[in-house]
């Protein structure tokens, strides 16, 4: 139960500071909404409704509103991030072992530039890949892009790029528990670098072959990076017995007798004397 008392706190702290990351975000509209829209305003369909201007259109009442709700949203997740963080950090912290706290510090020190680092990347993408998707439709018509949808595209392309860039991370983080090692990372290399052009082409909202080649080709060079750090990291261990090379059906010795037949000098067929009886 003070589990569970526990958790309602966090969750309540998490909220008020979204909350207030919220309200923040509707005083700084203007300068966000003008960063968002830049890579629209760069391809050549920006100036089609109105010459020289960079326009997008809603077709709703209601849809300003909630396009305004929805980029406060987003402001009011980042900025309130390190005290979310630190509640998800602070619950789950108590069922870590000591070695495992010590890296995750580490960790979330290097999840945060990680994120950023593939949002900047879809960011400065963005307008040649959307270029390239407008540039599909016929000459004679005319790109009327709602705004709804322009931001949703944004939105998922800052949030996929983000969150691939933290795959590797979070290999590095299962061999260093001990979950995952280096030999099995590298006997899937070949799969998982497949995995990821086709993780690319799939997840990406445009799927267009610069999109997908933007965030596929940095997630395998992250992916070697990690699995550089798992050699060099299991090179610094203690040498164990290396059972990698069994296959998945083959039962591995988890256990031998290192009993010596010295140690009990009774002969197994002989019985120990009795005790004298008096």
């Amino acid at each position: 139960m003070e589990h569970l008392r526990e958790l309602r706190n966090r969750l309540v702290i998490a909220l008020a500071a979204v909350l207030v990351g919220i309200v923040v975000g509707f005083i700084v509209f203007d300068p966000v909404w003008a960063f968002i829209k830049e890579p629209f305003c760069e391809t050549p369909q920006a100036g089609q409704l109105r010459p020289g201007e960079c326009t997008l259109i809603f077709g709703g009442i209601f849809q300003s509103f909630f396009l305004t709700l929805k980029v406060s949203a987003l402001v009011g997740v980042v900025v309130s991030s390190p005290v979310w963080l630190y509640q998800i950090w602070a619950f789950v912290t108590p069922a870590l072992y000591r070695n495992e706290k010590r890296y995750s510090f580490t960790f979330l020190a290097l999840a945060v530039p990680l994120f950023l680092l593939g949002t900047a990347l879809a960011y400065f993408i963005m307008d040649t890949s959307l270029a390239i998707l407008l540039g599909f439709a016929p000459t004679d018509s005319v790109a009327a892009i709602q705004i709804d949808e322009y931001v949703s595209y944004v939105l998922i392309m800052l949030v996929i790029f983000g969150i691939s860039f933290e795959l590797p991370l979070l290999l590095v983080f299962l061999n260093i528990i001990g979950v995952l090692s280096h030999a099995t990372v590298k006997k899937h290399r070949r799969t998982v670098i497949f995995v990821m052009f086709i993780f690319g082409a799939v997840i990406t909202p445009g799927g267009d072959p610069l999109t997908m080649m933007a965030l596929a080709a940095p997630m395998v060079v992250l992916y070697f990076v990690a699995e550089g750090f798992m050699y060099l990291r299991e090179r610094r261990l203690p040498n164990t017995e290396d059972f990698s090379h069994l296959s998945d059906d083959e039962a591995s010795p988890l256990a031998e007798d290192t009993s010596s037949p010295d140690d009990d000098p009774t002969p197994l067929d002989e019985e120990p004397p009795a005790a004298d009886k008096r």
